[in-house]
């Protein structure tokens, strides 16, 4: 082998690091809109861990948030590189992630109304209110509706909220962050509404938690995200930004969610 043959091969095993890692890139993911976890502005808690895994990995990324689900869909149909928030074992193209967020699926109610709802029995002859499909998705609530007063579902979350502040409903089932902050957004029109949204909620962990991974089309940036956020994970780095996120909520999530 001459010298300047050498040369070349050794350039060439440092461009590709001599694995089957990604080179680095500036990717655009498919986010669907589901505050706190993707804002529509493109930050959030799921939006911070991504942030930082694909920096890790030497990528930039760009987020293109849609209506939740449209978002798969446009992914499906070969809009961006990647698409978050896919429920794990969901057929979309490309190679499926780990774990890399997990929400978690509760009961909130006014903390002054007495009532403790720590499983879906305790809903009995109660009016509850869930986000559109929880009864497809959540284990063993389609089953429990039957015993409850009243059962429906909004696909606009925002009308869980208003319905448990104007004492319509006893309870609310969703994940418990995203109720939080749906509180929150409620709280700053407070001077325009006609019940108090500033009552005392709070949630309790009735579901096991929900796991989601991410699809990347490119199969190498599959493990360089798989990669990178083991080495997130191991050094407590998504552990700290959960914990952040959880703290914003605190007073409605008490010690409750993901055991943050």
């Amino acid at each position: 082998m001459t010298k300047l043959t050498a040369v070349l091969v050794l350039s060439a095993i440092a461009a590709t690091g001599g694995s089957n890692v990604a080179s680095a890139a500036n990717l655009t993911i498919m986010a669907g809109e589901l505050p706190p976890m993707i804002m529509a502005d493109g930050t959030g808690r799921e939006v911070e861990i991504i942030t930082e895994v694909m920096s890790r990995c030497g990528h930039e990324v760009t987020f293109k948030v849609q209506p939740f689900t449209r978002h798969w869909k446009s992914y499906e149909s070969g809009t961006g590189d990647a698409v978050t928030t896919v429920p794990q074992g969901m057929p979309l193209p490309g190679g499926q992630s780990q774990t890399y967020i997990q929400y978690q699926n509760g009961v909130s109610n006014l903390q002054n109304s007495g009532a403790s709802f720590a499983n879906l029995g305790s809903l009995a002859d109660h009016t509850v209110i869930a986000f559109m499909g929880a009864s497809d998705i959540l284990p063993g609530l389609k089953a429990a509706t039957n015993s409850f007063k009243s059962y429906k579902e909004a696909a606009d979350q925002i009308v869980q909220s208003r319905m448990i502040f104007a004492q319509r409903v006893d309870a609310v089932i969703g994940d418990g962050m995203i109720f939080a902050e749906f509180n929150r957004q409620l709280r700053d029109d407070a001077a325009d509404l006609p019940f108090d949204p500033m009552q005392n909620v709070q949630f309790q962990a009735t579901f096991e938690p929900s796991n989601y991974a991410m699809n990347f089309r490119d199969p190498a940036l599959t493990a360089d995200f798989d990669r990178c956020f083991g080495e997130a994970e191991a050094d407590g780095t998504i552990a700290q930004i959960n914990k952040v996120w959880v703290e914003k909520y605190r007073d409605t999530l008490g010690s409750q969610y993901l055991g943050y």
